[in-house]
């Protein structure tokens, strides 16, 4: 399971995700790629769970990067216990998403071999999704 090897603070702020992606927006790696369409958490579960989907169907062919990290920790209180006492024990670690953000890229596969890897990928996270592709990919080549 993804998750940081150390933190500065156990605990952490929910603070909104507001806006649109600034970073992380453009495919820097593959030639293939999916992009969030929503604001969600993303934990590290559900990130390698897509991971296992898309390498399975690429049957260890090409290359795959995962842009994304959960670093933010999440604390949850125990089944039936009363308000206050302070904040809860860290739970997990997620990673807020906001829409633009590429998530997946791949390279090394065929054009089709990718979009359906990846749409595999995509059923496993919380997120909307869209497939791209790099400008300058020649799919004839």
């Amino acid at each position: 399971m993804l998750q940081p090897k150390r933190t500065k603070f156990r605990r952490q702020q929910k603070c909104p995700v507001k806006g649109n992606a600034q970073r992380g927006n453009q495919l820097a790696f593959g030639s293939f790629g999916i992009k969030s369409l929503q604001t969600k958490w993303i934990t590290g579960r559900q990130i390698e769970a897509a991971r296992i989907a898309v390498t399975r169907y690429m049957q260890r062919q090409g290359q795959l990067w995962i842009r994304i990290f959960p670093d933010k920790p999440i604390t949850k209180k125990p089944a039936d216990v009363r308000m206050g006492k302070g904040k809860g024990a860290p739970e997990g670690f997620v990673f807020p998403i906001t829409p633009g953000r590429i998530i997946i890229e791949i390279e090394g596969v065929p054009f089709d071999v990718a979009k359906e890897a990846l749409r595999l990928g995509a059923q496993k996270l919380p997120v909307t999704t869209k497939f791209i592709v790099r400008r300058d990919y020649d799919q004839n080549a």
